[in-house]
């Protein structure tokens, strides 16, 4: 009886000490230089991924190992993805869109024979670009888009919450509860709805694109998951601003079909991810 009373404080011991490094870490984020400026550490290690009470996309709950990775503090803003769009215009080589145009929710304009940012817009997350788009804008920052896990543990943390900031339910302390998918707010505007490791804006705003295929779990790198040439649905995380409590999840799972990861939506967005010096 007093070995199990032990472990069982021992057990409590670990949880609270995780709890609390982990409130320690989004208190002061351990943030990049260089080129991982603007970027979060996201330690190795293991994490809880999916929940058992949840949709069915969403389970078994299991447990992933990840190593140390950088992530994207805030969304990208329209100021960060316009120098991209000025340098490789609004469609990639092979016609993938990077940027539509033609939808009057983008907020990057032509001015003369250039690109510019629509007045006001600077600070907001960044939208209307398919997939490939998002894709290749990580890559010409020598970055990557995260995978569904990388994804989560920044999100989620190793104390298996449901929601980037705990388990309380969304509300205007968190979040940008809005009216209409789209609506957006400054990126970083509610630091307290803020991950376990300081990533802003990871539930609401808009859904962010991942890298990985719609695949059941339990998550398996290997598998073929995170094949970037397949032609397949992907996963998109966060929910956006109207979404229900439910989408707004760190588990939450949104499947996007190959003809609409080809065009650009206001509702979706992204942020990227990449691995530290071997030094780290």
């Amino acid at each position: 009886m007093m070995k199990k009373t032990l472990s069982i404080w021992v057990l409590v011991f670990i949880i609270s000490a995780v709890a609390f490094a982990e409130m320690a870490w989004a208190a002061s984020p351990k943030m990049g230089k260089g080129r991982f400026a603007g970027m979060v550490l996201i330690p190795a290690g293991p994490f809880t991924m999916g929940r058992n009470d949840g949709p069915d996309e969403e389970k078994p709950a299991h447990r992933v190992f990840l190593p140390a990775f950088y992530i994207d503090q805030n969304l990208v803003t329209w100021a960060d993805y316009l120098p991209f769009i000025q340098a490789k215009g609004p469609a990639g080589p092979q016609g993938e869109m990077y940027l539509d145009t033609d939808d009057p929710d983008s907020k990057i304009i032509p001015k003369g024979d250039t690109w510019v940012v629509e007045k006001g817009f600077d600070k907001f997350p960044a939208s209307e670009m398919a997939w490939g788009g998002a894709l290749a804008y990580c890559r010409w920052k020598r970055k990557k888009l995260p995978t569904e896990a990388q994804w989560e543990k920044a999100a989620r943390g190793a104390d298996g919450r449901l929601y980037p900031w705990g388990n309380q339910k969304p509300s205007g302390e968190y979040l940008l509860l809005g009216d209409f998918r789209g609506q957006t707010a400054v990126v970083g505007s509610y630091p307290r709805g803020a991950s376990p490791y300081g990533v802003n804006d990871m539930a609401g705003q808009v859904w962010e694109w991942t890298a990985s295929l719609a695949m059941n779990y339990p998550y398996k790198p290997k598998d073929g998951r995170e094949s970037l040439s397949a032609v397949d649905a992907r996963v998109v995380r966060g929910g956006n601003s109207a979404s229900a409590p439910d989408g707004m999840t760190t588990t939450s799972r949104e499947v996007v079909m190959p003809g609409r990861q080809a065009t650009g939506h206001g509702y979706l967005g992204f942020r990227c991810v990449t691995e530290p010096p071997h030094s780290t």
